[in-house]
């Protein structure tokens, strides 16, 4: 059997590329059945979720240790699957505040992959190698794999070689882990079934994906001190909307007014964790830095105590 017979073998079985019985007459649906069709399907993808909580939360309890060894999270996949760690890892900076650096999402193809698909570009293992060496990969660096299939080459290479150096490793896949040929510290397999439309991984396996990654980055940087009460407090003012949010954040928890809410920002150079401190705390900027660092950046700690 030659490699493309074998190939050819293994997609046969995924449970991505099976038919779904649900919708094998959707071509002949109006509109409203076709979305109720898609709607029914997306429905059973958070109880698939549910049933790997316990590793989803294993897997934060790593990043949470990685990330405060300096390490950074980096994410490889290819198409639907890369897009979507490029996607997560982008929405970091604003949201919490992290280093770009940090969070750092890579496609198989690069760039130019995330708007028009690379053909090939995911095929070799090596590729994937290439861009771990590429990128200076640390042991204290946590590497997530997110393959729909499981088998995607550039997604194996890259878990492979940062195994070698020493990371720990996370595969997001969405066939069952009898279906995926590789050893990872953490395998997070949500068999989502057949997808609405056959081989489509852009459908349920996307929302999976894409669930399970908000878990990651939102669990680990609630860990990390940059969430007080359900508050982002950690956001970058990088725009007027963002700016305008920070006011309202501190007239929300810190009892003040609109123009108060501006000039605490002002007097903490913009860093809204520092003004909510000086404004909750009544303290001055340096009193409100030394507690944010005496408790990790952790505002509701520092205040208790």
């Amino acid at each position: 059997m030659n490699s493309d017979q074998d190939l050819f073998k293994k997609l046969e079985i995924l449970l991505t590329e099976q038919r779904n019985p649900s919708t094998q007459a959707i071509d002949l649906a109006d509109s409203l059945q076709i979305v109720k069709l898609i709607n029914e399907e997306d429905k059973a993808v958070a109880y698939r979720v549910e049933e790997k909580l316990p590793v989803i939360a294993d897997a934060v309890d790593e990043i949470v240790n990685g990330l405060k060894k300096g390490g950074r999270l980096l994410y490889f996949g290819a198409g639907t699957s890369g897009r979507l760690g490029v996607l997560d890892a982008s929405e970091c900076p604003p949201t919490f505040g992290t280093n770009p650096e940090t969070v750092r999402g890579f496609i198989a193809g690069g760039e130019k992959a995330m708007f028009v698909a690379q053909e090939g570009a995911e095929d070799k293992e090596t590729f994937g190698e290439e861009e771990v060496v590429k990128q200076n990969v640390k042991e204290s660096d946590i590497i997530v794999g997110l393959a729909a299939s499981g088998r995607t080459p550039y997604v194996h290479g890259a878990l492979k070689e940062a195994k070698k150096i020493g990371c720990k490793t996370i595969l997001i896949t969405t066939v069952s882990a009898d279906q995926v040929e590789l050893d990872v510290d953490y395998m997070i397999d949500v068999p989502v079934g057949p997808e609405v439309i056959m081989g489509s991984t852009r459908m349920k396996s996307a929302t999976a994906q894409k669930m399970i990654l908000n878990m990651l980055t939102t669990g680990a940087m609630i860990r990390l001190g940059k969430v007080y009460e359900n508050v982002m407090v950690d956001l970058q003012l990088t725009n007027k909307k963002l700016e305008e949010r920070a006011k309202r954040i501190l007239m929300m928890l810190a009892d003040v007014d609109y123009q108060q809410a501006g000039v605490y920002l002002e007097k903490a150079d913009n860093h809204v964790k520092t003004a909510l401190m000086m404004a909750v705390g009544s303290l001055d900027k340096e009193e409100a830095i030394k507690k944010l660092s005496e408790y990790d950046g952790f505002i509701r700690k520092a205040l208790n105590r």
